[in-house]
């Protein structure tokens, strides 16, 4: 978990990086790149790389469990999709929380999907989730200094849909776990995003050149390691053990923002931000003290 966290936030610098283009400081004469360019271009490496080590290892080619596969390679192409495009519009740091409210909305749909049980007091940890992205969008409202422009209502509710949708992911992750192994369900994802973001570069491309087509490899060579490592922790691993880790890349997303993009957030933000930690977080412990 945690060299998963790692791999994301170096895939997140990156994707800040393309997206940002020439509007950043780190290097000079970058050109933008739209979100599904992006998630294609990672889509492309991890497909070659998932696939390849399914033929090495024997497994079947499409999978067992063929119908909960299919619903997270599409809920997980969506949630990403919509990530890269909140990281663009965002400060790193927000776009990185809201997309931590995941595990709320897994909570909700195990309930629904998987029939588990959740407790009252975990009920109240996920109103106090939403309370601190309230706290988010209330200082967009009253505060007009320039620096705090980046933190925009509608991409606060988008990055919310793209937290959703990788609830759905999760919770199929979960229903595939005694059926496919992780590279299966890896594999799915970008099987599913290829041909939707191939569809959509044929409106919004940018050909890369020089360093560029570096910096779309680091970008699905790590994708691959982080969603394996992810994967194969929740095949493997004691869920609260797992849980918490997991929350540590919201602390690499707080520096790479601050350090490298010069994000500097207001104490209301960063106040919402730690409330949407502690509650995703606490309300994992207690889900997983309860099992």
């Amino acid at each position: 978990m945690i060299l998963s966290g790692i791999c994301f936030a170096i895939i997140n610098f990156f994707v800040k990086l393309l997206g940002a283009g020439p509007n950043q400081d780190i290097v000079e004469g970058m050109q933008h790149y739209p979100g599904h360019e992006l998630v294609l271009a990672r889509s492309v490496v991890s497909f070659f790389i998932s696939f390849s080590v399914i033929k090495i290892k024997n497994l079947p080619t499409w999978g067992v469990n063929k119908k909960w596969l299919i619903i997270r390679g599409l809920s997980g192409t969506i949630a990403l999709t919509i990530f890269f495009y909140t990281i663009e519009h965002l400060p790193l740091a927000v776009a990185t929380t809201i997309q931590y409210l995941a595990p709320i909305f897994t909570l909700i749909f195990a309930m629904i999907i998987l029939k588990e049980r959740v407790k009252t007091l975990q009920w109240v940890f996920v109103a106090f989730a939403f309370s601190g992205i309230a706290l988010i969008a209330y200082d967009k409202l009253i505060n007009t200094s320039s620096k705090f422009e980046e933190v925009s209502l509608l991409w606060i509710g988008m990055g919310i849909l793209s937290a959703v949708f990788s609830g759905v992911a999760y919770t199929s992750i979960i229903k595939l776990k005694t059926t496919d192994s992780p590279i299966t369900i890896v594999m799915y994802f970008p099987l599913i995003a290829i041909p939707m973001m191939t569809i959509m570069c044929f409106w919004d491309f940018t050909i890369p050149r020089g360093i560029e087509w570096i910096f779309l490899l680091i970008i699905g060579v790590f994708t691959q390691f982080a969603q394996v490592l992810l994967t194969r922790a929740f095949h493997m691993g004691a869920p609260a053990v797992i849980a918490p880790i997991q929350y540590i890349g919201a602390i690499y997303a707080f520096l790479i923002g601050f350090l490298l993009f010069d994000e500097t957030l207001s104490i209301i933000v960063d106040t919402g931000i730690i409330i949407v930690m502690l509650s995703v977080l606490i309300n994992a412990l207690l889900k997983n003290r309860r099992s």
